[in-house]
C-alpha cells in the first residue's frame, strides 16, 4: 500500500512535465519539471537565458537546445524530442505544418525581427549595378519577405496580389536585371561577400555580428511584415494549457525579457508584448 501511495505522489509530482521527464532537485529535497525547449543560437536562445533564471525561481528547469536550421526544432517538436520551440514566425510555421503535415500551434507571440538588406560586394543602393545578384533566403515565406523588402525599396514589382506568398514566378517589373539567388538562409551571412547584396533573416544577422543600424534597408516596423513574421513560442497540438509551457510562457513576456532586448540588440529584436 505504502509503495503504491508512493507511486500516486511521484506520479503528481511529474504532472507538469511535458516530455522531458521529472528530476529530483537538490539532492532528493524536492522534484523540479523540466521542459526543452529549441532554439536559434542567437536571439533566441540568448532570450531564453532570461527566461531560464525567471523560471528556475519557480521550480522549472529549462533546458534549451540550440538548432541552427529551420527543419529540426518543428520536427522535433512534433515527435515530442523536445517540448516547445522559439525559433520561427507564425508565417513559417503555418506553411510549415501546411507542407508536412504537422500539428504545431503558437502559444505566446514575442517578437519582431526586421529583416535587413545587406552590402556584399556593392556598398550602396544608388551604386547597385544592373545584373547585380541580390541573394535571399530559399524557403518561400522567407523569400516572399525578402523580395517584399525589395519590392519597398523600389528595385522590383511584384503582382498585385503576391503578398507573403510571393515568389521569383511573381515579378513584373525589374528595371536593373536584378538576379536574386536562392539560397538556404543560414548561409547568407557566409556568403554575403559573394555577392553585391543579400536580404538577411534577423537571426542570422545577429549571429553573424551584422548591425540592423548598418543594414541599406530594413522593414518597415508598421507594415504587415510586423504581423506576419512575428516570432512565436510553439508546442504541438495539445500541450498549449500545459501549466509548465505557461509559465515559460510568462516568463517570456516579462519586463526583464523586454528590457533586455531593448538593451541588447539595438532595433534588431523588437518585443510586441
Amino acid at each position: 500500500m505504502k509503495k503504491k501511495i508512493l507511486a500516486l505522489a511521484l506520479a503528481a509530482a511529474c504532472s507538469l512535465t511535458l516530455l522531458a521527464g521529472c528530476a529530483d532537485k537538490n539532492g532528493g529535497d524536492g522534484d523540479t519539471v523540466t521542459i526543452k525547449v529549441g532554439a536559434s543560437p542567437a536571439p533566441h536562445a540568448e532570450v531564453l537565458e532570461v527566461a531560464k533564471e525567471i523560471l528556475a525561481e519557480e521550480g522549472i528547469t529549462l533546458e534549451i537546445v540550440e538548432y541552427t536550421d529551420y527543419v529540426m526544432p518543428n520536427t522535433s517538436t512534433e515527435d515530442g524530442s523536445i517540448d516547445a520551440n522559439y525559433f520561427q514566425h507564425i508565417t513559417y510555421m503555418n506553411n510549415f505544418n501546411e507542407e508536412n503535415g504537422t500539428h504545431l500551434v503558437s502559444v505566446a507571440e514575442v517578437h519582431y525581427e526586421p529583416f535587413g538588406l545587406y552590402a556584399g560586394k556593392c556598398e550602396s543602393l544608388a551604386d547597385l549595378p544592373g545584373r547585380a545578384q541580390i541573394a535571399v533566403p530559399n524557403d518561400a515565406t522567407n523569400e516572399a519577405r525578402a523580395l517584399l523588402l525589395l519590392e519597398q525599396e523600389g528595385l522590383i514589382t511584384l503582382k498585385e496580389d503576391a503578398g507573403i506568398n510571393a515568389t521569383k514566378l511573381d515579378i513584373v517589373d525589374n528595371p536593373k536585371n536584378l538576379d536574386i539567388v536562392e539560397m538556404e538562409a543560414a548561409q547568407l551571412p557566409i556568403r554575403l561577400q559573394d555577392v553585391d547584396m543579400a536580404v538577411i533573416n534577423g537571426n542570422y544577422a545577429i549571429d553573424a555580428g551584422l548591425d540592423v543600424a548598418d543594414a541599406l534597408a530594413v522593414e518597415s516596423a508598421d507594415g504587415a511584415a510586423a504581423t506576419a513574421y512575428v516570432n512565436v513560442l510553439a508546442v504541438k497540438e495539445g500541450n498549449e494549457n500545459n501549466e509548465a509551457i505557461q509559465a515559460l510562457v510568462k516568463a517570456l513576456c516579462s519586463d526583464e525579457v523586454k528590457a533586455f532586448m531593448e538593451d541588447t540588440y539595438g532595433g534588431a529584436v523588437v518585443p510586441v508584448f
